[in-house]
C-alpha cells in the first residue's frame, strides 16, 4: 500500500513538472510572438501612421525664379546665401529679411540672389540620410521640376525644431503633394538622393568660402555678419560698402 502510495505521489509530481514546462514553452512562445508583432509594427508604421497636417507657405512672388536663384543675373549686385533647413536661425532669416530682399531688391532689378544648401547640421557631408540633408534632398527634387521656391517656402513653414520628425521622409513627401509636384518623378528623385553631389558641392564651396554655420550670406562676395543672423539693415549697408559684383 506505502509503495503505492509512492508511486502515485511521484506520477503526481512529474505530471506537475510536466504542466510547468508546458506553461513555460507557451508563455516562451506567447513572449516571442508579442516580440514579433511589435518588430513588425516598428517597421511597418512609420509607412502607414497618419501625416500630421501641412501648413502652407504665405503666399510669394519669386522674381525670375531660375533653380535657386532668383532676379537679373546681370543685377550690379550678387548675393548668395548658404542655409540649412533645420536651422532656426535661417527660418528667422527667411521671413524676416529675405521676403525684404525679394520686395525691395530683386523685384526691382537690384539683386540676383542665389540659395545654397548647406545641411550642416546633420555632420559635415551630403547623403546622411538625416533631416536637414533630408530636407535638401526634397528641396533639390522640387526644383528639377521648376518648384524649388515653393518647396523652399513649405519646408520652413512647417518647421519646428531640429531633429524633432518635421522633416521625417513622410513629412516631405506630403510637403511636396502639397506643394503641387508630380508625386512618381518626386519619389524616385528622392528616394535616389538624385542630387546628392550638388548638395555637396554647394557645402564644399561655403567651406571654401568660410562658412562655418547657417544662414551665411554673402554680397558681391563678401561676409555679411558671420557668427549671427543678417538683418535687412546689415544686407542694405553691405550693398552700399560693395563694389561691382
Amino acid at each position: 500500500m506505502s509503495n503505492q502510495s509512492e508511486m502515485s505521489k511521484r506520477q503526481a509530481r512529474r505530471e506537475q513538472i510536466k504542466r510547468k514546462e508546458a506553461r513555460g514553452k507557451w508563455i516562451g512562445i506567447g513572449l516571442i510572438t508579442i516580440g514579433a508583432i511589435f518588430v513588425a509594427f516598428l517597421i511597418i508604421y512609420p509607412n502607414v501612421r497618419p501625416v500630421a497636417a501641412v501648413a502652407t507657405a504665405e503666399p510669394q512672388i519669386y522674381p525670375k525664379a531660375d533653380k535657386t536663384a532668383m532676379g537679373d543675373p546681370n543685377a550690379p549686385i550678387r548675393i548668395d546665401a548658404y542655409e540649412d533647413f533645420q536651422c532656426p536661425a535661417c527660418r528667422t532669416y527667411t521671413l524676416e529679411t529675405e521676403s525684404q530682399i525679394i520686395t525691395n531688391l530683386i523685384q526691382t532689378g537690384q539683386v540676383y540672389y542665389v540659395f545654397h544648401n548647406y545641411p550642416f547640421i546633420d555632420g559635415p557631408s551630403a547623403g546622411n540620410g538625416g533631416e536637414s540633408d533630408q530636407a535638401a534632398n526634397a528641396a533639390m527634387c522640387a526644383n528639377e521640376q521648376g518648384m524649388f521656391w515653393q518647396m523652399h517656402g513649405t519646408i520652413f513653414a512647417n518647421w519646428n525644431g531640429e531633429n524633432q520628425g518635421a522633416f521625417a521622409d513622410d513629412r516631405l513627401t506630403a510637403f511636396a503633394e502639397t506643394t503641387g509636384l508630380d508625386m512618381d518623378a518626386f519619389k524616385s528623385c528622392f528616394k535616389s538622393n538624385k542630387y546628392k553631389a550638388d548638395i555637396q558641392a554647394d557645402i564644399d564651396a561655403g567651406n571654401a568660402q568660410g562658412v562655418q554655420g547657417t544662414p551665411s550670406v554673402f554680397v558681391n562676395g563678401v561676409f555679411v555678419t558671420p557668427g549671427y543672423i543678417p538683418s535687412y539693415d546689415d544686407i542694405l549697408k553691405a550693398i552700399e560698402n560693395s563694389g561691382p559684383k
